[in-house]
């Protein structure tokens, strides 16, 4: 899931990148409106965090471009002009959200997951699978079991999703690596293990005996689907 990060300031550019990429998100770095502007239309990203004073054209510009070429794409303001007139005219240009400066990466997750489940809600119904009792939403960045709503990041979504495609098989950690992470990705040893690992507490009733996402020793991981009667 792509996502452009549009800010003057080189700290602030460098710390949003730290904050979205491991959580599975492809960042598309504009350090003006025009180059918000050119990735915006070379890539068509999922979702646009922007400041409002940049050089060359605002945010507030950017924003009006896009909304005008894509009604559903979310678009979150980021900036430290936090008066009450910046936020109104921010929402009345069609941004979803508008964060005041300065924030925390817990925040920022929380704010761009929700936008991009209300934007997914509102061009489509929302496509989902099933991995025995869990129900996974990708576009929405969620699963459910038994009732309770699970927050999931683009790269766990992701690995949900493979092992999925391939219900029964035993997926290798190469291929894991390579459609999770990407190609030119160069991960440490323990990568994987430790975001299955993370995965598993979000989403198996006892982690320790997982349910969903086995592991198969010396190959890689499974998700075998639960046999009638099991």
């Amino acid at each position: 899931m792509k996502i452009l990060l549009a800010d003057d300031d080189p700290l602030t550019l460098d710390g949003l990148q730290a904050s979205v990429s491991p959580e599975g998100f492809l960042p598309l770095l504009a350090r003006d409106g025009r180059e918000a502007l050119a990735l915006w239309e070379q890539h068509h990203p999922d979702v646009l965090c922007l400041d409002i004073m940049m050089p060359h054209v605002d945010g507030y510009e950017v924003c009006r471009r896009v909304r005008a070429a894509d009604p559903h794409v979310p678009v979150l303001f980021l900036s430290a002009k936090s008066e009450e007139i910046d936020v109104v005219v921010g929402l009345q240009l069609g941004a979803d959200d508008f964060i005041r400066k300065p924030f925390g990466k817990h925040e920022l997750l929380a704010r761009i997951r929700t936008v991009l489940r209300r934007s997914q809600s509102r061009s489509q119904p929302a496509r989902s699978f099933r991995m025995d009792e869990l129900v996974v939403y990708p576009l929405e960045l969620r699963a459910e079991r038994d009732g309770r709503d699970i927050e999931l990041s683009p790269r766990e979504c992701s690995i949900l999703a493979l092992l999925h495609e391939r219900a029964g098989q035993v997926v290798d950690r190469d291929t894991l690596l390579n459609r999770c992470w990407g190609l030119d990705y160069f991960p440490e040893s323990r990568t994987l293990d430790m975001q299955i690992a993370k995965l598993r507490k979000r989403i198996e009733r006892d982690p320790a005996a997982p349910e969903i996402i086995e592991t198969v020793r010396s190959a890689g991981y499974r998700y075998r689907p639960a046999r009638p009667g099991e």
